[in-house]
């Protein structure tokens, strides 16, 4: 069951924080969708990545896939996600749960309210693959391209 003794860490602790979005820089995803890197990589993080993505009004991201699991909870609006080729409609606090290389999107069921997610990868180095491209990129990659 585990490959450490049980008095041992399995990893290295990530340093105590107190994350603010409102207080962290927004990274441009394209097409009205944003994103607030939380606990991410480069702030000490080594197991897992969690951020926020602001999605407005009609904004949607492509359909795409990870090599780790992902969970999404709904913290603002209403969504439509689509996963394996089936449409979900979820709103406030409905979380979904992905696996690794399974296609889904997110898009904001709204024209006119903006829409809020949390995002959690399963591993530090998650990737994203395109669907319609097959490019593979790194999530943190994305956190280059500040939101205007």
């Amino acid at each position: 069951m585990h490959d450490h003794p049980t008095d041992e860490p399995c990893f290295t602790p990530f340093p105590p924080a107190v994350l603010r979005p409102a207080d962290l820089t927004a990274f441009s995803r394209g097409g009205g969708a944003r994103t607030i890197p939380l606990v991410t990589q480069a702030a000490g993080a080594e197991v897992f990545l969690t951020g926020q993505t602001v999605f407005d009004g009609g904004a949607g991201i492509a359909l795409h896939t990870h090599n780790c699991p992902e969970s999404v909870t709904i913290l603002e609006g209403d969504a439509v996600v689509e996963i394996d080729g089936t449409e979900h409609h979820v709103s406030r606090f409905d979380t979904t749960y992905v696996p690794a290389g399974m296609p889904h999107r997110f898009r904001n069921a709204s024209a006119t309210e903006p829409m809020r997610i949390l995002w959690i990868y399963a591993t530090v180095d998650a990737t994203r693959t395109l669907v319609e491209t097959g490019v593979t990129s790194r999530v943190d990659a994305e956190h280059a391209r500040p939101a205007l």
